[in-house]
């Protein structure tokens, strides 16, 4: 495909996205396509924020990329330290985390394995308000670690990623933040940057700029296992090509991060599935990626998916939860759509 096919994809992948934002049922949104052979396109339209005042966005924007920092920095380190010999996958967390469950010291959880934490089959709970009882990082800390989580159907979990993070700070006794390491994706913006904004956030009683939307991210300290990175779109598709390159982790660790582990899931990514599995969130990549295709999205309205078949990624960059949370902007079926339009176009 010529850079000129690339970007007629998506400009006419992108035609729903900038009538949602024409429609204000989005503040702003920046979409872009990569592919193996390093063509990379853009479209942006819309809005950083709305208030307190509006400000325009274009592609330099940094956002708030909410879950994708489970698969762009956790899944990375948890694989890095399997590369370095520092844990295997079939470990139990308690091997990383001695201190996890401590009292009495027989609780299931510190037997829960990496491997399981990562493809969210561990069985904790989805998300419980950390935040909202601890006075500081420490603490919020100590109540991820120390709290008797109840342990049932596999499920879409927070929490288990929370865990993650902590066991890679304590394995490389760095922050997680620390470990970030590409051009694009940092744990903050740097001074001075166009920041989408997120929600108008009653706790914190202020319009988000680049602060972490997540509550349980600003409880353990701005950054965690489940949220807190930052990123641009060059800096998301820099990744994806990485991905797309077989360069981003070493060969072992791209097979299984690729590998079908669940019937919906990647190792931390979701793979393309056609039917949704218990309380797995449903696939938003579109039915005309090849079957080889993972993604995630994050709660603030971002995305990225990579066809690995087909050899080319495409990430939508929307702040959907400005000024509040509580509003439908259907970004799921907007999702869907831009995926099905650029598949189609692509392989046409």
């Amino acid at each position: 495909m010529t850079d000129a096919d690339l970007s007629a994809a998506v400009a006419h992948a992108f035609r729903p996205v900038a009538d949602a934002v024409a429609a204000r049922r989005l503040p702003g949104a920046v979409f872009g396509v990569v592919s193996a052979s390093g063509a990379r396109a853009v479209e942006a339209a819309g809005h950083a924020a709305w208030l307190p005042e509006e400000r325009p966005l274009d592609r330099a924007t940094w956002f708030d990329l909410a879950s994708m920092t489970k698969v762009l920095v956790t899944v990375r380190e948890v694989l890095r330290l399997v590369e370095d010999g520092v844990a295997d996958l079939h470990d139990p967390v308690s091997a990383l985390l001695p201190d996890i469950a401590q009292v009495p010291g027989t609780s299931p959880i510190r037997n829960l394995t990496l491997a399981a934490l990562a493809t969210h089959t561990a069985g904790l709970p989805a998300w419980a308000p950390i935040y909202a009882n601890a006075a500081d990082p420490a603490g919020a800390a100590a109540a991820v670690l120390q709290t008797d989580w109840p342990l049932g159907a596999p499920c879409y979990s927070d929490i288990g990623y929370m865990m993650l993070g902590l066991a890679v700070e304590r394995a490389r006794g760095a922050r997680l933040a620390e470990l970030v390491d590409q051009p694009g994706l940092a744990a903050a913006p740097p001074a001075g940057a166009e920041v989408a904004a997120t929600e108008d956030c009653q706790w914190r009683g202020r319009v988000l700029v680049g602060e972490v939307h997540d509550e349980n991210s600003a409880g353990l300290g701005g950054f965690a296992g489940h949220a807190g990175l930052f990123g641009t779109m060059d800096g998301v598709l820099d990744a994806a090509a990485a991905i797309l390159a077989g360069t981003w982790l070493g060969p072992a660790a791209m097979a299984c991060m690729s590998a079908r582990h669940t019937p919906t899931r990647a190792f931390g990514w979701q793979i393309r599935h056609a039917v949704p599995a218990g309380a797995e969130p449903p696939w938003t990549g579109g039915s005309l990626c090849s079957a080889r295709t993972i993604g995630h999205t994050g709660f603030t309205g971002t995305g990225l998916w990579i066809d690995l078949e087909r050899g080319y990624a495409w990430a939508l960059l929307t702040n959907r939860v400005h000024p509040t949370r509580h509003a439908e902007t259907g970004i799921q079926d907007l999702r869907r759509a831009v995926g099905n339009r650029l598949a189609a176009a692509v392989t046409a």
